[in-house]
This record gives structure tokens, C-alpha cells and sequence, in this order.
């Protein structure tokens, strides 16, 4: 884990490959970015397969240029989303159903229609122990992105390291 200046990074293919240069053979490589306690991201990139990515806040990050390149991406992905697999499927039309209840009960959508809350791929760490629910639980309303980054270095055992480079 190093600290990587983001300034040249414009799209997820920019931040994948700074990802790919920083990986060690072919090594998974975790990229987390946050934004000045509103929000924070976990960007995974195993080798040459496309990255994969959860934001604890979708709407708060589409708010900045660092964020907007993830949710941008993200919603790109759920307009295409493949529904091959049925257990996805179902997933997604609860996943679905549930934000249709948030968004009834409050304006679940921040600006471009990212919604306000967890985005993405919640089980990017699970292989690493860390389990999708214990991630959105550190994404919660109330959650401290600084302080959940830390929680999660520490369950993936690199807690000295992020330390290290804040």
C-alpha cells in the first residue's frame, strides 16, 4: 500500500492502470480514496479484469470530480446490467424494489440520478473476510468514512500501513 497522487487520474481506466503499476505480480491491488469525511471508496483491480467498486455514499460522491469518475461508472454499469444468472436476478429486482421504498419514503436520489446511500459492489472484500453486510454497515448514515477506512484496514490486516500514508 502507497499513497498515489490522484491528479492525473480522469477516468477508471486512468485509476485502474495506476492501480495495475502499483500491483506486485498479479496481485489484487485495493485503491481507497476519501473525500474529506463525506465519503469513501474501495476500488479492487485483480490483474486485466475490469475493476471492481463500492462508494459508501453515491450521491455525496457524484458531488465530486474524484467520485464522479465511480458513480458515473457505476450507474453506466446498472443501465447495462446482464441478467443471465437468476440468483442475480432476483437480487437486483430486491435491490430494486427496496430503493423504490427508500426513494417513496424520502428523495433516495442525489445529483444525475446517483442515489443517496452504499453503491456498487459490496462484496469486493468478502474473499479478503470482510462480509458485503459489514461493509454497508460501515457505510451507514452516521458512519465516519475516515474512521470505517480504518475499520477496514484493520480487518484486512493492513491497519499500520493506512496509517502510515494518511
Amino acid at each position: 500500500m502507497s499513497e498515489t497522487e490522484l491528479d492525473d487520474v480522469e477516468t477508471l481506466a486512468d485509476l485502474a492502470d495506476l492501480a495495475r503499476e502499483a500491483a506486485q505480480d498479479d496481485d489484487s491491488v485495493l485503491v481507497f480514496i476519501e473525500q474529506e469525511d463525506a465519503w469513501f471508496a474501495i476500488v479492487r483491480v485483480d490483474g486485466e479484469e475490469d475493476p471492481r467498486i463500492f462508494v459508501s455514499d453515491g450521491a455525496a460522491a457524484a458531488r465530486s470530480s474524484y467520485g464522479s469518475v465511480l458513480t458515473d461508472e457505476l450507474v453506466d454499469q446498472a443501465g447495462e446490467s446482464e441478467f443471465g444468472d437468476l440468483d442475480n436476478l432476483v437480487a437486483e429486482l430486491e435491490d430494486d424494489a427496496e430503493a423504490e421504498e427508500q426513494e417513496d419514503d424520502e428523495d433516495g436520489e442525489g445529483q444525475g440520478g446517483v442515489p443517496v446511500g452504499p453503491l456498487g459492489d459490496a462484496h469486493l472484500l468478502t474473499e479478503f473476510g470482510l462480509a458485503a453486510d459489514e461493509l454497508i454497515a460501515l457505510s451507514g448514515e452516521g458512519a465516519v468514512p475516515g474512521d470505517a477506512l480504518e475499520e477496514i484496514a484493520e480487518a484486512l490486516g493492513c491497519g499500520e500501513v493506512l496509517e502510515a500514508v494518511r
